[in-house]
């Protein structure tokens, strides 16, 4: 039995049962016409999310930033992008969010910042200037023909080295993504306590409910930074994250993180902040515990990926070299991360989409125009029913589909997958990986961050109605088709049956968000049943991942509360339907 064993019965607390949106700023609403999307854009588009019947807006990183990554390399925590707005717009999103009964949580990204930051500008300037060791700086290595080398070997999330050279104090730093993203030295206490007042109480003083906290088991790394082991005899740089995730200092730094400020915290309406964390690489139950047990004081709940690294490979170097799946494979996931918690006093996260993966109607089901709808529907019933705390994304709810297979490679603004491609280039070119610019290039039209991130389609007019100049990324094709405007004067559209799905999963919330979960029929490669159990209800929950009919799970007896389909047929689950039955 776990250590973390409190009772049978989660303890009811506001962000268990709550629906997060998740508000990516940049391809929002755009409110003066430049192309980007900014704060008051949101701001206007507030009573839409209350419409859908969500409770917290998460919005991503706003604050200022050369956009290197998108907003996730941060110059200044307590200023804003200019091209979003200024602090005062983002004091209006509290008010306004409130005012509409919303929560507003912010992207704490505090593994590292920019290089542009005045922090890492001190602490270049001179190896005695006192910020120095508020990053990691290491000395080089040369080869026996006395060439330099960095420190070790590990290889980034970007498909480079971790390390850079500065000419100026003739040493490397560390920085796990992007050359511009330093990574921050958490081992230096003045460093943690510069974090905690800058990134953190500065917007909580101005009444934000929370943070989701980026990268959380990145903090604490193996400082003694030995090579990683060679599992690629193609390249020097190796994979290495058993030296800088989960370190041995991380639940220590994440317990002050709580204890010093967190705690310290209400929301608007009197109850405790939220958090919720980026947990990847930490593919055991017990590992993602010791972040989310009540009684740790540690994080609320996190995301655990491996549903969105379904199809991903190894999920690191070779992220986007596809790999074909089958249903029984992402029932076993789903089945892995619903069950975990129980018997605990943990808690578990439910999402299929975010800004870092392609979408969930591409990437799972069908886009052909022939199934999109159905597909998006089936797919939030399979949410819908899911134990834990549903996230969104935006546009999400009206199903939004992956960028068109005929987009050029030029269209990928990402860096991630800029780095990957140049990469899959080089090695195509060179001998080392013949045809990987063709694989990488599927994979990227399947998995891309980029698909995510296209503006949000909100009406019929140019651009989808996000911007009135050049949109920063180009528009999905099909906006006329698939916006929000046309799908609200819709009775049988996405839009329409998510709204009514998020109203039946607070109607029953016993079975949907604290159920027990279990899986029926885990080999079928054609359907995705289970069952969800509260005291004595239960609800059934089937589901057809085909374009063709199949046999119907044998729930006659109960009743049928929703489907994806307006007529139901006996006996039958009709291409891409999803069903939920209820015996009480």
């Amino acid at each position: 039995m776990s250590p973390y064993v409190e009772s049978l019965e989660h303890k009811r607390v506001w962000w268990k049962e709550a629906t997060f949106y998740q508000v990516y700023p940049a391809s929002f609403k755009d409110s003066n016409g430049d192309g980007l999307g900014d704060i008051p854009g949101l701001i206007s588009k507030v009573p839409y999310i209350a419409s859908l019947g969500v409770d917290v807006v998460w919005l991503s990183p706003m604050y200022d930033s050369p956009q290197k990554d998108m907003g996730y390399d941060i110059s200044d925590y307590e200023t804003v992008y200019p091209p979003y707005g200024t602090v005062e717009d983002v004091e209006k999103l509290v008010k306004e969010c409130h005012q509409h009964g919303l929560k507003l949580i912010l992207d704490l990204v505090v593994n590292h910042t920019s290089d542009q930051h005045e922090w890492f500008k001190e602490s270049r300037s001179s190896k005695d200037n006192p910020k120095r060791n508020w990053y990691f700086w290491r000395p080089a290595r040369y080869d026996q023909d006395g060439n330099r080398m960095p420190p070790t070997n590990y290889r980034s999330y970007f498909a480079g080295g971790t390390w850079t050279w500065d000419d100026n104090t003739e040493e490397y730093y560390l920085h796990l993504y992007d050359p511009s993203q330093p990574d921050l030295n958490w081992e230096n206490a003045d460093c943690r306590r510069a974090i905690y007042d800058s990134a953190m109480r500065f917007w909580l003083d101005k009444g934000i409910d929370g943070f989701r906290v980026d990268t959380v088991n990145k903090y604490s790394k193996h400082v003694d930074f030995p090579d990683a082991p060679i599992t690629d005899s193609n390249s020097f740089i190796q994979p290495a994250a058993q030296f800088w995730c989960n370190g041995p200092r991380i639940h220590e730094f994440v317990k002050e993180m709580n204890n010093d400020v967190l705690s310290k915290y209400t929301t608007f309406d009197g109850q405790a902040v939220v958090t919720v964390g980026e947990l990847s690489l930490t593919p055991e139950p017990e590992g993602v515990l010791r972040y989310v047990s009540a009684k740790e004081k540690e994080l609320d709940m996190v995301f655990q990926f491996d549903i969105t690294h379904l199809g991903q490979d190894n999920g690191f170097q070779d992220k986007y070299d596809f790999a074909p799946w089958k249903l029984p494979e992402m029932k076993r996931i789903v089945e892995k991360w619903q069950t975990f918690i129980e018997e605990t006093d943990g808690w578990t996260t439910v999402f299929n989409e975010n800004h870092d993966n392609g979408r969930s109607v591409s990437r799972f089901a069908s886009d052909v125009p022939e199934w999109r709808e159905q597909s998006a529907k089936m797919l939030a019933i399979w949410l819908i029913a899911q134990t834990g705390t549903l996230f969104l994304y935006q546009g999400q709810e009206i199903g939004m589909i992956n960028a068109p297979k005929d987009w050029g490679i030029e269209e990928y603004r990402d860096v991630e997958a800029q780095g990957h491609w140049e990469e899959a280039v080089r090695q195509d070119a060179n001998g080392t990986d013949p045809g990987r610019t063709e694989r990488i290039l599927h994979g990227l039209q399947l998995m891309a961050r980029d698909h995510s991130r296209l503006p949000f389609q909100w009406d019929s007019s140019a651009n989808g109605g996000f911007t009135t100049g050049k949109p920063w990324m180009r528009a999905h094709d099909l906006y006329p088709k698939i916006n929000a405007e046309n799908q609200g004067k819709d009775v049988n559209s996405v839009l329409a049956f998510y709204k009514r799905l998020l109203y039946l999963r607070k109607e029953h919330k016993d079975v949907f968000v604290y159920g027990a979960f279990e899986l029926v029929d885990p080999e079928n490669e054609n359907t995705f049943v289970f069952r969800k159990r509260y005291r004595d209800r239960t609800a059934v929950v089937a589901m057809n991942f085909t374009d063709s009919p199949q046999p119907a799970f044998g729930a006659m007896e109960m009743m049928l509360l929703v489907s994806s389909y307006s007529k139901v047929v006996l006996g039958t689950l009709q291409p891409f339907e999803g069903r939920i039955y209820v015996d009480y």
